[in-house]
Formats: structure tokens, C-alpha cells, sequence
């Protein structure tokens, strides 16, 4: 197993908090690693905990705010274990009545507007950076693994590779086409696959 690079793209650097419009609601994530379960002096608070038990600290912490008119609904913490990941375009993708984001080393299904779990599946042994729609599920850039799974989280395939799947010069090393899935490792090695998780040239 490749040595763990924490190390992103520039294409898709990470921000704090970001903002989604869904029909009448606001959809409100927020960067919050800082968050401690046990205290009473965190900055934010959340009706909701879906932190991952550890014996460590989980290296990244999600908030998640529903909003109606500027009253907020619900909101949630969640947080799993593996590499540290962050808020961007495509960490996440927000649907009319569910959100998929990547947190760590998994990824966790969230309904709208209740915020429940619908479920959480571990997609990469150090983490997910991103998560891009299919037909029928989705498909997960993993630092270690690049992963398919269905619309119900089940794994579908996973497929490794020689290095980390991070570019080293920071150029776009990540693409999912209607027929195939292509990325790069570390060393600049270019793998394809076709939709079933099958390598073709």
C-alpha cells in the first residue's frame, strides 16, 4: 500500500462553508473540524450527531444547517475517520430531497429536509475527495481507491492503483465521462475504466 500524501488538487480547493438553494429551503455546509462533542463552548450547535466513534479525533467535522426563510429546520454534525478532506464543488452533490458528501474516508447519504442518515459507506482506507453522479449511483475519487457505489451506498467496485490518485503538479487528474473513468496517481500514470470498473486501454 502507497505511502499517504495529504495533498489536493489545486482545481478543487477547499473552502469553509458554502450555500445551495433547494427549492424553499437553504442548504447551509460548514467546515467544522473544531467541533468538540463534549463541550459546551463550540461556536456552532446541531440537533443531530453523526460523528463516527473513535478512539482518535476525526480529522474533519461537517455541519449541515436546513433553512426556511432564514429559520433554521435542522442541522447536523458529521465526521468519520481517515485523511482530512474539505468543502468543494464536487464534494458533495445536493438533490432535491437528499444530500451525498464525501467526509473522510466515507460517504454519507442525508435526507432532505429531515437530515436523517439514510446511510454512511467507507470508500477509501485513508479518503474521498470526490463524488460525481451516474446513472444508478455514483462514482467516488478516492486518495487510494477510485469507488462505485449505488444509489443505496452498497459498493459496487473499487479499483486501486500503483500511487495515490492526487496529481503532483496540480492539474485537473480526475474525470467521469458517460462510458468511462479516468485518473491519475501520483507518478502521472494514467487508468481507465469502464463503467463496471473493468480497465480498457
Amino acid at each position: 500500500m502507497p505511502a499517504t500524501r495529504t495533498k489536493h488538487s489545486q482545481t478543487r480547493c477547499a473552502t469553509f462553508e458554502m450555500t445551495f438553494e433547494i427549492g424553499k429551503y437553504q442548504v447551509e455546509l460548514l467546515d467544522d473540524s473544531d467541533y468538540n462533542p463534549d463541550s459546551n463552548d463550540n461556536l456552532n450547535k446541531y440537533l443531530k450527531n453523526y460523528l463516527t466513534e473513535s478512539d482518535f479525533e476525526l480529522p474533519t467535522k461537517i455541519g449541515i444547517k436546513i433553512l426556511e426563510n432564514g429559520t433554521e429546520l435542522n442541522s447536523v454534525i458529521i465526521g468519520a475517520e481517515g485523511g482530512a478532506t474539505g468543502l468543494h464543488k464536487t464534494s458533495q452533490i445536493v438533490d432535491s430531497n437528499r444530500i451525498v458528501i464525501c467526509c473522510s474516508d466515507s460517504v454519507f447519504c442525508l435526507d432532505l429536509p429531515t437530515l436523517n442518515l439514510n446511510w454512511k459507506t467507507k470508500v477509501d482506507m485513508a479518503a474521498a475527495y470526490e463524488i460525481l453522479k451516474i446513472e444508478n449511483g455514483f462514482i467516488i475519487h478516492g486518495e487510494l481507491e477510485i469507488t462505485r457505489i449505488d444509489s443505496d451506498g452498497k459498493i459496487v467496485w473499487q479499483n486501486g492503483g500503483a500511487d495515490i490518485f492526487v496529481s503532483r503538479n496540480g492539474n485537473e487528474d480526475f474525470e467521469v465521462k458517460d462510458n468511462f473513468v479516468k485518473a491519475t496517481d501520483w507518478d502521472n500514470r494514467i487508468y481507465k475504466w469502464n463503467l463496471n470498473g473493468v480497465e480498457i486501454e
